[in-house]
């Protein structure tokens, strides 16, 4: 009755767990009661409010993220993994319209390659592009694209129960590909420009139409932009329920590659980029 035939702004909607699913459940369900005039008020953790662009009564309540809650609740539609998706209640969020910049322009088109390197389900870092498979896409595309590597550190984000560990690729990638662009460098270089590193994020990704992604968060935030967006992931539930093929490619529309493997991911490289 709320919903569909009083329509009062009502709805206040909560969430402090994982990134990727607040992207994928969260998010478009606020913008769909924001589109039917039903949003009251949205809370999340910090860094968000970008995110929420839409919601005028937007707070950031939240410190640190938590991996599950100790009384789950099923109020957002599909959550947590569903066999089948609804998006009965559920919109597209315009990030890339509202994002897009005349900032972050660069002579070739980008190619964003979005990395983690966290412990995933209390075995260490199993979804991640190594240090050798970097190497590789920078000396076969850095020459067609601009390339900008991302994988910010604990500084930049709110941190959940995923410890990030220390890759120690940033210097490497300096010294032997300068024409490389660090995406903490250019959040440095353009800080006084945007409101934290989330904002960056979302201004960056706006004008880009190639990513390269790896499973979780980085993923759904790379899928939000349109293009192509090639994720790798070696396992999770996104595979089960075919995640990647429904969920992710709602986002945006954008044109969504699932890579099981290094091989397969250097493929999809070569055909599609």
């Amino acid at each position: 009755m709320k919903d569909y035939v009083m329509k009062p702004s009502y709805k206040q909607i909560e969430y402090r767990q994982e990134f990727q699913q607040e992207l994928t459940f969260v998010l478009p369900f606020a913008y769909w009661h924001f589109l039917n005039g039903t949003l009251d008020k949205t809370i999340s953790s910090k860094y968000t409010k970008e995110l929420y662009f839409f919601s005028e009564n937007h707070e950031e309540k939240y410190n640190r993220r938590t991996w599950r809650l100790s009384k789950e609740s099923y109020e957002i539609p599909n959550m947590y993994h569903c066999r089948r998706v609804h998006f009965s209640k559920w919109a597209q969020v315009p990030l890339k319209e509202h994002y897009t910049n005349d900032l972050f322009v660069y002579q070739k088109p980008l190619l964003i390659i979005a990395n983690k390197y966290n412990n995933e389900w209390g075995r260490g870092p199993i979804n991640y592009f190594s240090l050798d498979l970097l190497f590789k896409v920078f000396d076969r595309f850095r020459h067609k694209y601009q390339i900008v590597y991302n994988r910010p550190g604990a500084n930049y984000i709110v941190m959940d129960n995923s410890a990030i560990y220390e890759m120690n690729e940033a210097e490497q990638i300096r010294e032997k590909y300068p024409d490389v662009l660090l995406a903490e460098d250019l959040y440095l270089k353009h800080r006084e420009h945007v409101n934290n590193y989330n904002h960056f994020q979302l201004m960056l990704y706006a004008n880009c139409e190639r990513f390269l992604s790896v499973h979780g968060g980085t993923a759904a935030l790379a899928s939000y932009f349109g293009g192509k967006n090639i994720i790798l992931s070696k396992r999770g539930h996104e595979h089960r329920y075919d995640e990647f093929n429904t969920i992710f490619r709602a986002l945006s529309d954008a044109k969504i590659y699932h890579a099981k493997k290094e091989e397969e991911l250097l493929h999809f490289l070569e055909t599609y980029y």
